[in-house]
């Protein structure tokens, strides 16, 4: 089992940044691979980024290219995720997800999930 906790949403001009954490308990942190996904109200779940166990790969939907940045810390067992230049359609609920295998872009190769943390975004 893995438990995550994410943290670090809130209300946010357009234009702007905030840093959304997410801390893992349970499992051993570096072998899981983790991701950031993300929910506005009436669409489907999608991606937002994924990060390899040591950190040295990363992926990002095109969405979000160029603005957002994902890392992790082992030691810490943390992934965060930077949000800069934020848009009113960045607006969701923003969930962090971990997997040891499968493809990393899509929800169904997720076990574990976080409760979600909400990030609006005024214009």
């Amino acid at each position: 089992q893995v438990q995550l906790v994410e943290s670090g949403g809130g209300l946010v001009q357009a234009g702007g940044s905030l840093r959304l954490s997410c801390a893992a308990s349970g499992r051993t942190f570096s072998n899981y691979v983790m991701a950031w996904f993300r929910q506005a109200p009436g669409k489907e779940r999608e991606f937002v980024a994924h990060i390899s166990r040591s950190g040295g790969s990363t992926s990002f939907a095109d969405s979000v290219k160029g603005r957002f940045t994902i890392s992790r810390d082992n030691a810490k067992n943390t992934v965060s995720l930077q949000m800069n230049s934020l848009k009113p359609e960045d607006a969701a609920i923003y969930y962090c997800a971990a997997t040891t295998s499968g493809s990393y872009y899509v929800t169904s190769a997720y076990r574990y999930w976080g409760q979600g943390t909400q990030v609006t975004v005024s214009s």
